[in-house]
């Protein structure tokens, strides 16, 4: 009698997990294929060198590893910072390869230049 529960419990969790490894694949599967190029998070920023890095990197933490959202596009947009924040952002801009620094004109550019498609 004891196996035999034994048993039961083996199976059902057994069959739970390839419950979730079936859900899993089909959620990666349906929602990866909808992130293309023409996804941008910007962040605008201006005055901020003593906030930036711990924003950036929480902000980058969370989209990068996190299960909802990834993007391939962080625009860090410099308003003409009088302070290091430019600096600081591009540091971690070598880090992560998502991440680009540019001036509010080029932002611009980028968001004329996206396709309706």
């Amino acid at each position: 009698m004891v196996e035999f529960i034994l048993n039961t419990i083996f199976w059902t969790l057994a069959i739970y997990g390839l419950l979730e490894i079936i859900k899993n694949i089909i959620y990666i599967s349906t929602y990866t294929k909808f992130q293309s190029n023409g996804i941008y998070f910007i962040i605008a920023v201006k005055n901020q060198e003593e906030e930036i890095e711990g924003f950036l990197r929480s902000s980058l933490f969370k989209i990068l590893y996190g299960k909802e959202d990834y993007l391939k596009n962080i625009i860090v947009a410099d308003l003409q910072s009088k302070d290091k924040t430019k600096e600081i952002a591009k540091k971690l801009s070598k880090e992560y390869d998502c991440l680009k620094v540019v001036n509010w004109k080029e932002c611009k550019e980028i968001i004329d230049s996206i396709d309706e498609a």
